[in-house]
């Protein structure tokens, strides 16, 4: 076979030649890669759709993970709130490494604080961890530059006020203020919050990129049609346009029974959101003109935080 001499057609080839490389070496990595590796890459794919899945295969498969770099974060990635705690032995079944490999990089893990050893032997999260979040604390211009809006919120209404960022495929609350008399918000700082259930995530979602917003809309079908927001991808993607159009989502007891959550997007001078702003309240205290109250309020601060995170980003 002649291979095409046009530049613009032997780039398209070379293109070509380089995929087909490619999806060899992943199926022969596949094809040796633990059971537990694999369930969890296909959890992943279930769980963010495909175009997600393609484009976290290679760190959640380590096709190209010669790069060590990421192959060391890929052990902090493990970590969850269903998984606190992981022994060399079942941390070598998950991510496929060989036991030199990582016991060399548990030791660099350890050395940093990112990791400490428990006396059963298991590897849990370490003080840096802790100190890095002092850190962040400090220089974060969400938290910071939303801290006043969030005490505001809370002194009008009694409710819980949160401040939320979009991260990868998740949205972690970062900031939050009480003022009911028993706050009922599930959701403390770094714990990862719902995109398929309540306002907080809905907002984030209603106001990404189509590219963006389908892999998403996809793998939160059921969840979605769960909580009566739509049945199949065509009404959903109809519900979060009309979610767009008001600026603001409303959400009832789909997080927490009995709580009404309102939330609008943040964003610091991107074409999409960063994080939301809202709050949640017991839907004994509001009716729909209370609702629709709160939700100016919400979508007035939200545009103010916005402005706000823009220009420091200039800066």
């Amino acid at each position: 076979m002649l291979a095409p001499r046009s530049p613009i057609i032997l780039s398209v080839f070379a293109k070509w030649v380089e995929a087909v490389a490619v999806f060899h070496n992943a199926a022969a990595v596949w094809a040796t890669l633990p059971p537990v590796q694999k369930s969890r890459f296909m959890r992943f794919s279930r769980q963010q759709g495909p175009l997600s899945a393609s484009s976290y295969g290679s760190k959640i498969l380590n096709i190209p993970a010669s790069n060590s770099l990421e192959r060391i974060l890929a052990v902090l990635d493990v970590f969850t709130e269903d998984r606190l705690e992981w022994t060399p032995e079942e941390l070598m079944a998950s991510l496929g490494y060989s036991r030199p490999t990582l016991y060399r990089y548990l030791k660099t893990l350890k050395e940093s604080g990112l990791l400490v050893s428990a006396s059963s032997g298991a590897f849990t999260l370490g003080p840096r961890v802790v100190e890095m979040d002092y850190l962040l604390r400090k220089s974060d211009p969400l938290a910071l530059h939303g801290a006043e809006h969030l005490e505001r919120l809370v002194a009008r209404y009694r409710c819980t006020a949160l401040l939320a960022r979009w991260y990868g495929a998740k949205i972690l609350c970062i900031d939050s203020r009480n003022s009911a008399e028993k706050p009922v918000t599930s959701y403390p700082r770094g714990r990862p919050m719902p995109l398929g259930r309540g306002a907080i995530g809905r907002s984030v979602l209603a106001f990404l990129s189509r590219r963006q917003q389908l892999p998403v809309v996809r793998s939160l079908l059921d969840e979605l049609a769960a909580v009566g927001f739509g049945h199949g991808e065509a009404e959903v993607l109809e519900a979060l346009k009309r979610v767009r159009r008001a600026g603001v989502a409303v959400a009832f007891g789909e997080v927490t029974p009995g709580v009404v959550g309102i939330a609008a997007p943040l964003f610091d001078g991107g074409e999409s959101p960063m994080g939301s702003f809202g709050l949640t309240i017991s839907g004994s205290l509001v009716n729909g003109e209370a609702i629709d109250a709160i939700s100016d309020d919400v979508r007035k601060a939200a545009a103010d935080l916005s402005r706000t995170l823009t220009l420091s980003k200039g800066k």
